[in-house]
């Protein structure tokens, strides 16, 4: 016998007077497979065979949030909950919406038109799941398993193809062969969604522990909002620093990066400009001479069309276009690059390093770790108290030069002078000891 639950007091208040006024309620669908996996629900959903009219009539705080669709959201105990009466959907003519709603009178119909199996179950009175579809072995096998016809479930609704992706990578689920061929047969279903949706489920998708597994195998359906990562399938890189394909030095590059979206993304990019700047030297060896900017300029363009916030957008183009920047790890290298980037961007910049070193043959990725292990450690002991070294902190003011007689842009020049000097050359910051410096040059 199954596993019975206790339900959150508010949410056994909602479903216990639905059903004192004569009426079936469960909570369904994430809830309960997040009960399943051990986790505290975020949210939760309760379907019944209330209609939306006879829910709002059972609750002294709830209103109509749903539209079409008949969900009330009823506030109990400072907690919303989600409930929405049983339906079926009919017709989706814009592959994302049904284009009409018809209330049922069972909880298995209800069901039956939800996205995967791992979705497709609910909780009864004694705290049961209820399952028609397996979905309880599915999860417990971390399959990810359309209900019914997978083509059906995914022209029904197109984002349906990135949430499936999502869960895989998120979860570390596999996908069921038949829903697998299906996001393949029917990914150019994508072009049917919103480009904001689109940047929402990829961004977690990509930070997910298993995106890189997710990115080989599903490249061709990633494509499709993205056809700029298109040229990097198969790409032979010829050079023996590379143990991948394009492609596939990606995807470990993305599995590499610590999973905050900013280094996802730059890992994603990083390399979209290879294909194009792709040349042969004498002995046949492949090189991608400036591919750095390149990379930028495409990735910029994904982002514009993705509609990116623009935060989000100056980071990923920063650390595309420095990703292949050789600093050297010298106290001197190390300081420049504090100054030039800021400690924050230089230690993004180094973990994305350290990611597209993991990506590369084992012999230049021991080399390239080394280096990195090399940097981080001076960057640690360089950053000191704070970011870069400005103008700012110098112990002279722009008063203290004029009334050596500096004017004009020998005034910027001096100061900027006395900002390498005190970083590069190890002159103390004190005022008579930078006055004497300048009295000096």
């Amino acid at each position: 016998m199954g596993k019975n639950f206790t339900l959150p007091a508010p949410v056994a208040g909602c479903c216990s007077a639905l059903r004192q006024a004569g009426y079936q309620a469960f909570p369904v669908g994430g809830c309960v497979r997040d009960l399943l996996l051990g986790r505290s629900p975020e949210d939760w959903d309760v379907t019944t065979s209330a209609s939306p009219e006879e829910i709002l009539a059972c609750f002294p705080r709830a209103v109509l949030t749903g539209g079409a669709f008949g969900t009330v959201t009823v506030l109990t105990d400072g907690v919303s909950i989600e409930v929405t009466p049983f339906r079926t959907e009919t017709g989706y003519s814009d592959g994302r919406h049904p284009d009409g709603v018809v209330f049922v009178s069972t909880l298995e119909e209800d069901l039956a038109r939800r996205d995967f199996t791992v979705n497709a179950m609910a909780l009864d009175e004694a705290g049961r799941v209820v399952d028609p579809f397996g979905g309880q072995a599915d999860l417990a096998r971390k399959l990810i398993r359309c209900v019914g016809d997978p083509d059906r479930r995914f022209s029904e609704d197109a984002l349906r193809l990135l949430r499936a992706l999502r869960f895989a990578a998120v979860r570390s689920m596999g996908i069921e062969e038949h829903t697998a061929a299906a996001l393949h047969d029917c990914r150019s279903l994508m072009s049917r969604v919103a480009t904001e949706r689109i940047y929402a489920e990829l961004t977690r998708l990509i930070c997910g522990s298993d995106a890189g597994e997710v990115l080989r195998c599903y490249a061709d359906v990633l494509a499709v909002p993205i056809p700029e990562l298109a040229p990097l399938v198969g790409f032979d890189q010829r050079n023996p620093h590379h143990c991948h394909d394009a492609w596939g030095h990606t995807a470990a590059v993305v599995a590499a990066a610590p999973p905050e979206p900013v280094l996802r993304w730059a890992a994603l990019f990083h390399d979209l400009g290879k294909p194009g700047c792709f040349t042969l030297d004498p002995e046949g060896v492949g090189h991608f001479y400036g591919h750095a900017p390149k990379s930028a300029e495409l990735a910029a363009a994904v982002m514009d069309r993705l509609r990116f916030d623009n935060a989000t957008r100056a980071e990923v183009l920063f650390l595309v276009a420095h990703h292949d920047d050789r600093l050297q790890p010298t106290e001197r290298s190390v300081k420049r690059a504090i100054q030039d980037f800021g400690v924050r961007r230089l230690r993004l910049l180094m973990a994305l390093f350290r990611a597209d070193a993991l990506g590369h043959s084992p012999d230049p990725a021991r080399r390239r770790l080394e280096v990195c292990a090399a940097l981080e450690a001076l960057t640690d002991r360089l950053a000191g108290a704070g970011d870069r070294f400005t103008v700012r902190d110098l112990a002279v003011r722009g008063e203290d030069l004029l009334a050596l007689g500096y004017r004009g842009p020998a005034l910027g020049a001096a100061l900027d002078a006395l900002v390498e000097a005190v970083v590069f050359d190890s002159l103390e910051n004190k005022k008579e000891a930078l006055l004497d410096f300048l009295a000096s040059r």
